[in-house]
C-alpha cells in the first residue's frame, strides 16, 4: 500500500460560510424538506425574538410559486452602522459570520430560539440570493447576497414609516433537491408558535399549489393551545388550569386540563423549541403534579388507607398539558435540542406548579374531585392489570423465554441484526414464512383485526390473544418500555394493500404510538411497502409500486401486445419467492420508516380517527374527500 503524506498542508481550513456549503447537515440537520422547513424556521425565529423582546408584534411570510421565501416583522430593524469588531455593517457581520449577533450578550435579548447566533448566516450560507431590506432611522437599507456573499454594502434606497427586517432568500438548488416548501407543515409550525407567544400574529401567504393565506393569532397563549388539543374531547375541569411565574429570570408557564380519555398529552417547549424529549422542566411539572395530587387526595379523605399511593402513570392519564419556559441560557443536549438539560429549571416549574395546583384545587372543590376520582379508577385499574400483565411481559426471552406459538423467529441473536413481519392471516403469514431469510427474518402472523387502544382500557387491552402476542415477541415490555431487551431493531408492518389491510395498519400504528411511542422515537418501526401490481411483457415480469409506475411501464412498452396486469389486493396472492424478491429482500424491497415529526398533531389524528367521537371521524373525512385516491370498494 503505498504511503500517503500528511503534513500541515494537508490540514483545510474552511473560512467563512464555506464550511456550511461543505457540511449543511451540521447546521439544519438534512438538505431534505425538513431542512428547507428549518431555513424559513430560523428567520422566522429572528422576528420571534424580537417578539420576546417587546418589539414585534406581526411576522408574515410568503411562500413564492418558485421556492422563494419572504419574512417581513416590524421588529426594530437590524442595525446598519458599522460594526467595531467586524469592519462592516451589523447586517452583514449578522449574515454572513457564524456565532454573530445580539443573542450572546444578554443585554438586547433576554431570551431566544434559533440556532443560537448561527441561524442567519446559516440561511444566507445556503441560499442562492438573499435580500435584506432594514427599515430603521426613517430609511429603507438594503444589502443583497449571492450564496453568502455580499454584492456591496447595505444602501439606503428609500425612506421607511416604520421599523423592522424583511429577509428574502431562494434556497440553493445545488444544496436542495426541491425547493418548494410543504405549506401545512410550516402552518402547523406557525401556530405552534403564535400560541407560545401570546399576541403575536404571524400570517402566512402561499402561492403553490393553490394561493392561500392563514393568519395565526392567540390572546390567551397556551391556554387556547389546551383547549385547541382537547376540543373533540369530554373535558373534567372546563377551564385548563394556568400558571403563569417569574423566576430568577426564567418565565414559567404552564397550562393543562384533563378529559375523560386514557392518552396522557404533554407538550414542552424551551424558548419556543419544542423538546421532544422533555428535560428538566417536564421532570419539575410531573412531579408537583403526583405530589399536590396525592396531598389532596388525603386532605378529601378520598382514599382509607394511608399507605395508597397515586403514581405518575395515574395522575398523567387523560391529562392535556403545555409547558413552555423562557430562559435566559438554555442548555439543550444534544444538536436537536430535544431535550432541556437546565437542571435550575426543574425547581422553578415545581414550585411554580405546586403552588398553582393546590390554589386551583382548594378554590374549585368538585373538578378536584373529578380529576383525583379519575386518577383513582386509574390506579384501581393498574392493580388490576398488573397480574395480566406479569404474565404478558416476559423476562430473559433471549434466555429461552416463552414465545407465542404463532411466532416464526429467527436463529440470530443480535437484537440490531433482526427484524420481525407483523402480518395480517395465515395466508400471508404462510407465504411471509416461507419466503423470508430465516437466520434474521422473524415472522409473526396476527388474527383478524386488532383491538383499538385508542377507546380501550388497559385490563381489556391486555386481555386481547393479538396484543398480547405482540408484547411478548418484542419482549421490551409495556408501561416502561426497555429498548435492550427489543428483540428485533426492525418492526415491520405487512398488511395487504385493501381496505382491511389499511385498516389493520392504522389500528397496529395506534398501538405502537399509544403504547410503545419510545419504539416509533428510537426509529424501529417500519412499513412494508408491497408492489401494487404485477406486469408480464414479452414473459418478463416486473413489478410496479404504485400507479404512476404501472403508467410509466405501460407507456415504454415496446411489444405490440397488451402486457398481462395483476393487481395485487393480498399478500398471500403472491407466493413465497414472489413476495421475498419484492417485499422482503433488503437488497430490494421499500420500507418506510415511521416518524413523528409533530406530536400534537399525530395526537390529535388518532383520536379524531380512533377514538369515541363520531362527529370527529366525519367532519375528518368531510375535509378530506377530495384526497382520497385509488379508493376500494
Amino acid at each position: 500500500m503505498p504511503e500517503v503524506s500528511y503534513t500541515a498542508r494537508d490540514i483545510q481550513v474552511l473560512e467563512g460560510l464555506e464550511a456550511v456549503r461543505r457540511r449543511p447537515g451540521m447546521y439544519i440537520g438534512s438538505t431534505d424538506q425538513t431542512g428547507l422547513h428549518q431555513l424559513v424556521q430560523e428567520i422566522v425565529d429572528n422576528g420571534v425574538d424580537e417578539a420576546l423582546a417587546g418589539y414585534c408584534t406581526r411576522i408574515v411570510v410568503t411562500l413564492h410559486q418558485d421556492g422563494k421565501v419572504t419574512v417581513e416583522d416590524n421588529g426594530r430593524g437590524i442595525p446598519v452602522e458599522t460594526h467595531p469588531q467586524t469592519g462592516v455593517s451589523a447586517l452583514e457581520t449578522v449574515l454572513t459570520i457564524l456565532h454573530s449577533g445580539a443573542k450572546f450578550g444578554g443585554g438586547t435579548y433576554k431570551v431566544s430560539g434559533g440556532l443560537h447566533g448561527v441561524g442567519a448566516s446559516v440561511v444566507n450560507a445556503l441560499s442562492e440570493w438573499m435580500v435584506a431590506d432594514v427599515r430603521r432611522e426613517g430609511k429603507v437599507f438594503r444589502q443583497e447576497y449571492r450564496r453568502g456573499i455580499p454584492q456591496g454594502p447595505p444602501q439606503a434606497v428609500g425612506a421607511a414609516q416604520d421599523t423592522g427586517t424583511t429577509i428574502a432568500f431562494s434556497p440553493d438548488l445545488e444544496i436542495f433537491g426541491d425547493i418548494r416548501c410543504d405549506v401545512k407543515t410550516l402552518l402547523q409550525r406557525f401556530r405552534e408558535m403564535a400560541f407560545l407567544n401570546k399576541g403575536l400574529e404571524i400570517c402566512c401567504r402561499w402561492e403553490h399549489p393553490e394561493a392561500g393565506e392563514m393568519t395565526f393569532y392567540f390572546e390567551g397563549g397556551i391556554v387556547s393551545f389546551v383547549r385547541q388539543l382537547n376540543r373533540h374531547r369530554t373535558v373534567l375541569n372546563p377551564n385548563p388550569l394556568y400558571v403563569s411565574r417569574q423566576a430568577n429570570g426564567t418565565e414559567v408557564e404552564v397550562a393543562f386540563q384533563y378529559n375523560d380519555g386514557y392518552a396522557e398529552n404533554t407538550l414542552s417547549f424551551a424558548n419556543c423549541i419544542h423538546t421532544k424529549d422533555g428535560g428538566a422542566h417536564l421532570t419539575g411539572f410531573r412531579s408537583a403534579l403526583t405530589r399536590v395530587l396525592n396531598d389532596s387526595l388525603r386532605k378529601l379523605e378520598l382514599v382509607k388507607d394511608s399507605e395508597f399511593h397515586l403514581t405518575g402513570e395515574d395522575v398523567r392519564e387523560g391529562l392535556t398539558a403545555v409547558i413552555s419556559v423562557k430562559l435566559l441560557d438554555p442548555q439543550f443536549e444534544g444538536q436537536t435540542k430535544a431535550r432541556l438539560g437546565n437542571q435550575e429549571v426543574k425547581g422553578q416549574v415545581e414550585s411554580a406548579v405546586g403552588e398553582g395546583l393546590a390554589l386551583y384545587l382548594e378554590d374549585h372543590p368538585q373538578e378536584a374531585r373529578g380529576i383525583l376520582e379519575k386518577c383513582l379508577t386509574t390506579a384501581k385499574a393498574r392493580e388490576a392489570a398488573r397480574k395480566a400483565r406479569d404474565l404478558v411481559l416476559r423476562k430473559g426471552a433471549l434466555d429461552g423465554g416463552t414465545l407465542p406459538g404463532k411466532l416464526a423467529d429467527c436463529s440470530e441473536r443480535d437484537p440490531a441484526q433482526c427484524e420481525i413481519y407483523i402480518v395480517e392471516g395465515d395466508s400471508a403469514g404462510g407465504s411471509a414464512k416461507q419466503g423470508r431469510d430465516r437466520r434474521f427474518q422473524a415472522i409473526l402472523p396476527l388474527r383478524g383485526k386488532i383491538l383499538n387502544v385508542e377507546k380501550a382500557t388497559p385490563e381489556k387491552m391486555l386481555g386481547h390473544e393479538e396484543i398480547r402476542a405482540l408484547i411478548t415477541a418484542l419482549g421490551a415490555g409495556l408501561e416502561e418500555l426497555n429498548l435492550a431487551k427489543l428483540r428485533y431493531h426492525r418492526v415491520i408492518i405487512m398488511t395487504d394493500a385493501d381496505v382491511d389491510g389499511s385498516h389493520i395498519r392504522t389500528l397496529l400504528l395506534t398501538f405502537f404510538f399509544r403504547k410503545m411511542s419510545a419504539l416509533i422515537d428510537a426509529g424501529h418501526i417500519y412499513i412494508a411497502q408491497p408492489p401494487l401490481y404485477r406486469i408480464v411483457a414479452e414473459k418478463k415480469e416486473s413489478w410496479a409500486y404504485s400507479e404512476r409506475e404501472r403508467d410509466e411501464f405501460l407507456k415504454g412498452a415496446s411489444d405490440k401486445k397488451q402486457p398481462e396486469i395483476q393487481r395485487y389486493k393480498g399478500l398471500g396472492e403472491m407466493n413465497p419467492q414472489q413476495l421475498w424478491e419484492t417485499t422482503m429482500d433488503p437488497g430490494k424491497r421499500l420500507l418506510l420508516q415511521v416518524t413523528v415529526e409533530d406530536a400534537a398533531k399525530a395526537d390529535r389524528l388518532f383520536y379524531e380517527l380512533m377514538g369515541d367521537d363520531v362527529s370527529c371521524r366525519k367532519e375528518f373525512l368531510k375535509a378530506h374527500a377530495q384526497e382520497v385516491r385509488n379508493l376500494d370498494i
